[in-house]
């Protein structure tokens, strides 16, 4: 598709129903995006929407159209080429107002572009009217039959009578052959003419006669939607307190919201905190479990050292033991040595005597 979105929304779409003509029927189960689409080839604008591949809005904007606001947040839109009306419910006052700003700026883009369609029609069409002596009108347009039909049939009466052929009479004979054979031409054209404009009457006739029934129908929907409009002001003050009390309720579970990410953060730290404390905890085992480990150690250590202090000491005790002992051995031997001295002297006087 060559054309390009000029501007989005987004909003529920509504159709009137084709039996009642007096409900709404959503064509979307939610808020779905309607565009504004301009086609530079048939300079048209078009409104848009599509609710995954299917197109639930494919509309034509005309300068007849007009878009109404219903409500606050709700409005509508009649489509004869569809031969339906379209309704949207939006999510603001603001998107409300900006949608049918664009509609009207749109609506007014397509007169103007009309206008000059119109224009260039009319000066490709002045050669061949001229031709037809100048009595007969520009092609009739939709938007020139939008009367009444008693406004009408004397318009195309009058130009779909033929002209009355001059008498020859009234001219020399020499020229009475061509003359009678450019009003025969002229008569030719006439007739197709005539043709042409009965058709677009029983065309407009039926377009009429359609428009009528679609504007009984709008009228009707007019009435329900005043009613419904009184209904629903009644019930406003209740919708004003609603709405301050789902503002609150908002507030407030904004707030709880806040605290409760303030908690799950509270929370993350304190896991880490236990993770770290867990860790702290298993080296804290570890030593523990070293330090046990060391004492019953240092208990054998100390055990053994006791023992060796006795051996140490029982050594001690024995060398002490051994000292005493030499030492009156060594008294003993001294006396001993003594006597034995006193002896050998006895004997040497002995033998010096002798």
């Amino acid at each position: 598709m060559g054309e390009q979105p000029i501007f989005s929304t987004r909003a529920h779409v509504f159709q009137i129903d084709p039996n009642t003509k007096k409900n709404w029927v959503p064509t979307s189960k939610h808020a779905v995006t309607v565009s504004y689409f301009y086609d530079s080839t048939r300079n048209v604008y078009r409104i848009i929407s599509l609710d995954g591949s299917k197109a639930i809005i494919n509309s034509t904007i005309t300068p007849n159209m007009t878009f109404t606001k219903t409500s606050q947040k709700f409005g509508q839109w009649a489509d004869s080429r569809a031969n339906t009306v379209y309704g949207l419910g939006f999510s603001s006052e603001h998107h409300l107002s900006k949608f049918a700003e664009k509609f009207q700026e749109f609506k007014e883009a397509a007169r103007l572009a009309k206008e000059k369609s119109q224009e260039k029609m009319e000066l490709t069409s002045t050669p061949s009217q001229e031709s037809a002596g100048g009595d007969l009108q520009s092609p009739l347009t939709p938007e020139s039959i939008n009367g009444t039909d008693d406004e009408r049939t004397p318009d195309v009466t009058q130009n779909s009578e033929p002209r009355p052929e001059p008498t020859q009479n009234a001219l020399p004979f020499t020229h009475s052959a061509a003359i009678s054979k450019h009003w025969e031409a002229e008569l030719a054209t006439l007739k197709g003419n005539n043709a042409k404009l009965t058709a677009a009457l029983l065309e407009s006739t039926a377009n009429v006669k359609q428009w009528k029934q679609q504007l009984a129908a709008y009228q009707e929907e007019a009435e329900r939607l005043h009613k419904r409009v009184t209904e629903l002001e009644c019930v406003s003050s209740q919708a004003n307190a609603v709405h301050t009390h789902k503002t609150e309720l908002n507030q407030t579970i904004q707030e709880l919201e806040e605290t409760l990410k303030v908690k799950e953060e509270e929370i993350e730290r304190l896991k880490q905190e236990i993770d770290n404390a867990r860790e702290l905890q298993e080296q804290r085992d570890s030593l523990t479990q070293k330090l046990q480990e060391v004492e019953i150690r240092n208990k054998d250590l100390e055990g053994q050292l006791s023992d060796l202090e006795q051996r140490l000491e029982k050594s001690q005790n024995e060398q002490e033991a051994f000292r005493n002992n030499l030492k009156t051995l060594l008294e003993i031997l001294d006396g001993k040595i003594f006597e034995l001295t006193e002896l050998r002297d006895n004997l040497a006087k002995l033998l010096e005597c002798s």
